[in-house]
């Protein structure tokens, strides 16, 4: 054996005891991080999987929910949404609480509509659900004519540039106009009519309510600015069928 056959033996040895000395030190490590890797791998399918199960059996008891409320079993459907906004995943339980709050709406209960669009106007996860929500709010508290309740939940959408600024202006006038204040609602109309972003719904509905204020004014005042009122000549009424009005009669021509 050579010398240089005899080295190059010696440094294999030397590096496979390094590598055993190296594994026996850091093995549980390895294995470790190996081991965590795979069970994270794991774990993630398994959350998907739960998510994925979890929205399919939510979105299964939401249909059922809404066929309740096709159906007419309006008391049924509100139970099984409220239900769904109580354990379902959390898009679900938002749209259950919206379904059930407009569900409420329709059979009179509106202080309870009102509280649940209350709750998601603070809580839903999207700040476009918050403002949907409170002016829904808003157009549940319009024909009650509480315009200060009204202005509360609409404040901050009203002036600034949310989609929902025109229907909050649409619920204002209206609520203004509940409330016998004519002018503050001709004003809103005024504005949602001449708003550049309003589509063509919305201004048409605005124009429809300024002429209706506008016959309004008209029929309360009985006349059109300027022209006289007609004066009843009383002419028609059994006091006057009784007047006699007299008649004289023409003189005798003097004789010749």
């Amino acid at each position: 054996m050579s010398e240089e056959s005899f080295l190059r033996e010696v440094e294999d040895e030397l590096r496979s005891d390094r590598l055993r000395s190296f594994w026996r030190r850091f093995a549980p490590f390895v294995i470790g991080a190996a081991v965590l890797v795979v069970l994270a791998v794991a774990g993630n399918e398994l959350w998907n999987w739960w998510r994925s199960s979890q929205a399919t059996a939510a979105a299964e008891r939401f249909y059922a929910a809404s066929n309740l409320a096709e159906a007419g079993d309006t008391d049924g459907a509100i139970a099984a949404f409220r239900a769904i906004a109580d354990d379902g995943p959390q898009g679900y339980a938002t749209l259950a609480s919206f379904r059930e709050a407009a569900l409420l709406g329709s059979t009179g209960d509106t202080q309870g509509a009102v509280a649940i669009y209350d709750t998601l106007g603070n809580s839903a996860p999207e700040a476009r659900l918050r403002e949907l929500a409170l002016v829904l709010a808003a157009y549940l508290l319009v024909d009650s004519g509480d315009v200060p309740a009204v202005q509360t939940r609409i404040a901050g959408i009203i002036d600034g540039n949310s989609p929902m600024r025109l229907a909050a202006r649409e619920a204002l006038g209206l609520a203004q106009y509940r409330a016998g204040d004519i002018d503050a609602a001709r004003a809103s109309f005024e504005t949602l009519a001449s708003e550049a972003g309003a589509n063509q719904d919305l201004q048409g509905r605005a124009l429809v309510y300024l002429e209706f204020l506008s016959s309004e004014t008209i029929a309360e005042a009985g006349a059109l600015p300027g022209e006289p009122a007609l004066e009843d000549p009383g002419l028609d009424t059994p006091e006057a069928e009784a007047v006699e009005v007299p008649v004289e009669e023409p003189e005798a021509p003097a004789a010749q």
